[in-house]
């Protein structure tokens, strides 16, 4: 829950919301594009801060995100909270099928763990191999063919659509075998709160809406020991995905429309009774968007939060699922931490009366005193 509330000073208040307002509405804009129409921009120019915002809001609406992004001034956190709150108003009137990631359109498909793949290694829109360096993409020499690094054949397109890494891992029964979670554990954690110890369908729900820093740093505590990891990426695929419903009135399967999703398969450590029953275990991410480090980063902190599951000992932070699943919500985290710059008036007088009668009686007052807040 976020601290929003404040009492009294609503004059101040107002005076200081209307600050913001003029910063975002000046009367005499000197631009010439409409500030109503900057949105529009924002998602063209700045689409993978918008992918962001959509994730860690929940909520599949480029538009929406935009306009939030606007409105916070470029504060990502305050607009995913716009968002959130947006998404509290809208109704929810049917359930989709489960995504078909292994039928989607992929603009960017990797493997980091094999050098040749069903239907090749497409590189697409990437900033992994560019220089780091102010203007670099405004000033690239033009291309020595018409090679481009994400165009395939059909036949080669279908094989990526129906065959991946780990379905020939799993042919030859070096990884373990993927299995559906029960219907019980796939409750929508934004109605239904998870509990401790959470499911996996649970867990994978909160990383996917949790702060894409936190994700990161957990997840790069994991590579540097904290936790049972040597990870390989099997896969890594950026693409449009089909939205499907079933209608009860239709009983039959009607596509709604196409989201950008970004998954990750990953191969980790051996695990396995005997010798010749070890296999490599998972780790698996998905997201809105386009957002590789948070998909990577979420399916390194999937497979170390399964650490109990496979009778691994629970020694690192990212292993303990209390403590990454309670402190991944950045709106959640927002509110504790900023709500220390409202009004505690009367918390700090009484630690103040506290201090003084320890002074005033040093040796008949205790020396423990429990906190005021």
């Amino acid at each position: 829950m976020s601290y929003v509330a404040v009492k009294g000073g609503a004059r101040a208040i107002g005076a200081a919301h209307q600050l913001i307002a003029d910063t975002l509405y000046p009367e005499n804009n000197a631009s010439d594009t409409p500030v109503d129409q900057l949105h529009q921009q924002l998602d063209q120019q700045l689409r993978l801060g918008i992918d962001r915002i959509m994730a860690e809001a929940s909520l599949y609406d480029r538009d929406i995100a935009a306009r939030a992004l606007l409105q916070a001034q470029g504060d990502s956190i305050e607009a995913v909270f716009i968002v959130r709150a947006y998404r509290a108003t809208l109704s929810r009137f049917l359930d989709a099928e489960p995504l078909k990631i292994s039928d989607s359109q992929p603009q960017r498909h990797i493997s980091a763990a094999f050098k040749d793949v069903p239907g090749g290694q497409q590189l697409g829109a990437t900033y992994d191999y560019s220089h780091r360096l102010l203007g670099y993409f405004q000033h690239l020499p033009a291309p020595q063919s018409a090679a481009e690094p994400f165009i395939k054949s059909e036949d080669a397109a279908a094989e990526t659509r129906h065959s991946g890494v780990m379905q020939l891992l799993e042919q030859e029964g070096f990884i373990e075998t993927s299995t559906a979670a029960p219907t019980e554990e796939n409750r929508d954690i934004t109605q239904i709160p998870p509990g401790f110890p959470a499911s996996r369908a649970q867990r994978l729900q909160t990383l996917a809406r949790a702060d894409e820093g936190f994700l990161l740093g957990m997840a790069y505590s994991t590579q540097r020991g904290y936790g049972q990891n040597h990870p390989f990426i099997a896969e890594l695929r950026q693409g449009s995905v089909n939205v499907e419903i079933t209608p009860p009135e239709l009983g039959f399967t009607i596509c709604i429309g196409q989201i950008s999703m970004t998954e990750c398969q990953m191969i980790n450590q051996f695990h396995g009774d005997t010798p010749e029953q070890a296999t490599f275990t998972r780790g698996y991410g998905l997201v809105f968007g386009h957002n590789e480090r948070k998909a990577i980063a979420m399916a390194l902190l999937d497979r170390a939060l399964r650490a109990r599951e496979l009778g691994e000992k629970v020694q690192a932070p990212a292993q303990d699922e209390e403590f990454v699943l309670s402190h991944c919500d950045n709106v959640e985290a927002t509110g504790f931490v900023e709500h220390l710059k409202l009004p505690h008036h009367v918390d700090f007088q009484s630690e103040i009366a506290t201090l003084r009668a320890l002074r005033a009686h040093p040796k008949n007052s205790p020396t423990e005193h429990s906190d005021g807040l």
